[in-house]
């Protein structure tokens, strides 16, 4: 699988959705993310799944563009999510919250590009008195989806085939688990019906019920998100465009 038109990038994925790095390109060894280490979030814990679920290649670039990134603060990763399911439930990721940036009160933003597949994005609220608001936001090659602060995402593959995404985020960044491992799960679960549909059931931990709404993607392009445009391509053309991700007071 090509993915120099949609990543900017001389990156293909070969059948087994692993990464290959082109001229120019530093290697990266993917962590991993495992059936057991998800047991936490899933609908069934006892599921049965394949053992590996999703591969997460972090800091991506060529050699000579490293300084730029480092200048910018930023962090360009690419992360492959399998095909399948967790029992009844799509593959997907454990799914997060973002950190405050410190000696502020707003958590850092993110924003991710579907280089090849389809994604549903679950972003949701932190929860408080008033429960989670869950927005769910379908995206394919080429379609940027941009994680406002205040949100926790969860990035699941309703497809046959496998889900290949990029993300820009502040190089500091460090996710936070907890509260949606806490609740066992994020607000919904997706689940594959009977006619081979997907249909999202409500977590039963999250009260009051969570709203859901469906929102399409969005272009941005004060921040650098026009779809189709890789979002490499755009940063190199325009780091300043991007400063959203490191100095989220300043935009939100």
């Amino acid at each position: 699988m090509d993915l120099q038109v949609t990543s900017g990038l001389p990156l293909q994925a070969d059948g087994d959705g692993r990464l290959i790095f082109g001229a120019g390109l530093t290697v990266v060894t993917p962590a991993v993310r495992t059936r057991e280490e998800m047991r936490e979030v899933l609908l069934d814990p006892e599921a049965d799944a394949p053992a590996e679920l999703y591969y997460m290649y972090r800091d991506v670039c060529r050699q000579q563009d490293r300084e730029l990134l480092a200048q910018h603060g930023l962090r360009y990763d690419v992360t492959v999510i399998r095909p399948g399911l967790l029992g009844r439930e799509y593959i997907k990721t454990a799914g997060h919250y973002h950190p405050l940036k410190p000696g502020t009160e707003v958590t850092y933003p993110e924003v991710y590009e579907v280089l090849a597949g389809k994604a549903h994005y679950l972003l949701q609220t932190e929860p408080d008195e008033d429960g989670v608001e869950a927005i769910l936001i379908e995206a394919t090659a080429g379609d940027k989806v941009l994680i406002p602060p205040g949100y926790g995402h969860i990035t699941i593959n309703p497809a046959s085939e496998f889900l290949i995404m990029s993300n820009w985020v502040a190089a500091d960044f460090t996710s936070v688990y907890g509260p949606i491992k806490e609740l066992a799960g994020g607000a919904y679960f997706e689940v594959q019906t009977a006619d081979e549909e997907g249909q999202f059931i409500v977590n039963p931990s999250y009260q009051p019920t969570p709203r859901l709404s469906t929102r399409p993607p969005e272009e941005r392009p004060e921040f650098g998100l026009i779809r189709g445009r890789p979002m490499y391509l755009e940063f190199l053309e325009a780091p300043e465009k991007f400063a959203f991700l490191t100095a989220p007071e300043q935009y939100f």
